[in-house]
């Protein structure tokens, strides 16, 4: 009977264990997901009150400096932001904690390096061949260049924690904070009588963004010393920049994916045609937060997994997210577009005609979820050099198809174009990752192991 009691016993800890180990990933993603939305909603009253007080050209005007702004930043990280969810949750599973706190200062230190060239460069350009920047535009880069060495630090911070399944810590404040804080200094500096200008927005968003970083650092910095206490460091640059660089050539890539259109649109088209567009993918982007809920919840686990050689768990975890990003990609999606006429209109009576590009863009979402995390894997588990080839590719692609379509059709065959070749970036991931590790990704599959020699 005693026997009999503590094998049951045993096998109801077993279960629970289970069940926790299940319930951690989904509790993770769908806390990332509120703390998305909440900041997507502060971000959606941000864009409607710059479109509303600024009107149509100087949004367009703040809409393409932003874009610049994140994609520069996030490729500044030079991938050290997703490698740290790639090798801190692997050292540490293996008890290397001498090489997990090399990485934390070694990526600190080269994240800020890189994006304090980057603004000098950038400052230097504006210095030397400012008669070639249009007046419209000057002050806005010129402050744009200060926001980009806090914003690639403050991405390398979200890494971080991402990797300690710390989901709340590592996007409240980047995501929630600094966008709540965008809000209300750029309502306290039109109150105060500054000008609705672009120039004034990205002011506004310098300082949300240096508060937000300076918290989120000082809250990262307690909880780690938690986990990793002081103590020796040991630096591999050769293996982390060997797998982190492709990763940013991924990053950069994937960042100039998702904002191509609004590129080409800026070039071929009036400000107040890429302000149009680019309140669509603000809206948008609640679709892609899906995704991105679901990667920052699962990604280091996919690393833990593999580190730990537990295949079958890693599969059943592949599988939950697929199935799990589908159907919650659909619903919002189709939420959106039922919406999107209310949502658009509080822009402006103009923004209204941005439906059908709304609707494209999230069609090309959608059908790109059926996939599954290919590009997940890749980063995670190694690939991230073919991951990076296809990225790069797919962004050519686009860009091809946007200036293509854009002379004929204006921002829909920006729309157009991109949905197409989003949907083939998740086909082609999903191929990449079935050839590499082994792991069928779509929906459909039942992702059986193959047999590996």
């Amino acid at each position: 009977m005693a026997a009999s009691l503590a094998a049951g016993s045993s096998l109801g800890a077993a279960l629970g264990r289970l069940k926790a180990a299940r319930a951690g990933p989904a509790r993770a993603a769908l806390d990332v997901f509120a703390i998305r939305i909440a900041a997507a909603g502060f971000g959606y009253g941000a864009q409607v009150l710059m479109a509303r007080l600024m009107g149509g050209a100087e949004y367009g005007i703040f809409a393409s400096v932003w874009v610049w702004t994140a994609i520069l930043g996030h490729t500044a990280t030079l991938g050290l932001s997703q490698g740290a969810c790639r090798f801190l949750p692997a050292d540490q599973a293996r008890g290397d904690l001498d090489a997990a706190r090399g990485f934390l200062a070694g990526g600190a230190l080269a994240t800020l390096g890189a994006a304090l060239a980057v603004t000098l460069a950038g400052l230097a350009l504006i210095g030397l061949d400012g008669a070639r920047i249009a007046e419209p535009y000057a002050a806005p880069l010129l402050i744009a260049a200060l926001v980009l060495p806090l914003f690639a630090l403050q991405d390398y911070l979200e890494g971080v924690a991402r990797s300690q399944n710390w989901a709340v810590l590592a996007i409240a404040p980047p995501y929630l904070l600094r966008q709540g804080l965008i809000m209300a200094t750029m309502v306290a500096a039109v109150l105060l009588g500054a000008p609705p200008r672009a120039s004034v927005a990205l002011a506004c968003t310098l300082a949300a963004t240096g508060l937000a970083l300076a918290l989120q650092a000082v809250l990262l910095r307690a909880r780690l010393r938690r986990v990793l206490p002081p103590g020796p460091r040991r630096f591999g640059w050769r293996r982390w920049f060997g797998a982190c660089l492709p990763i940013a050539a991924v990053d950069l890539a994937a960042a100039g994916f998702g904002f191509v259109d609004v590129v080409v649109l800026g070039f071929l088209l009036p400000p107040s045609a890429v302000g149009l567009y680019f309140a669509a993918t603000r809206i948008q982007q609640l679709v892609v937060f899906v995704h991105y809920a679901a990667s920052a919840a699962t990604a280091q686990r996919f690393s833990a997994l593999h580190a730990q050689g537990d295949r079958a768990a890693l599969a059943a975890l592949v599988r939950r997210q697929a199935r799990a990003v589908f159907g919650a990609t659909a619903l919002v999606g189709l939420a959106l577009v039922a919406l999107g006429p209310l949502l658009l209109g509080l822009f402006g009576p103009d923004f209204r005609d941005s439906l059908p590009i709304l609707a494209l863009l999230i069609a090309g979402s959608v059908g790109a979820s059926l996939f599954g995390p290919g590009e997940d894997l890749l980063t995670m588990l190694g690939g991230e050099r073919l991951c990076a080839v296809i990225t790069g590719a797919m962004l050519i692609l686009a860009a091809l198809a946007c200036l293509a379509l854009v002379p004929a059709f204006g921002p829909i065959g920006a729309a157009a174009g991109l949905a197409g070749v989003t949907l083939l970036r998740g086909y082609a991931m999903a191929r990449a990752a079935r050839a590499v590790h082994g792991l069928a990704t779509p929906i459909w599959s039942g992702l059986s192991l193959r047999t590996r020699p």
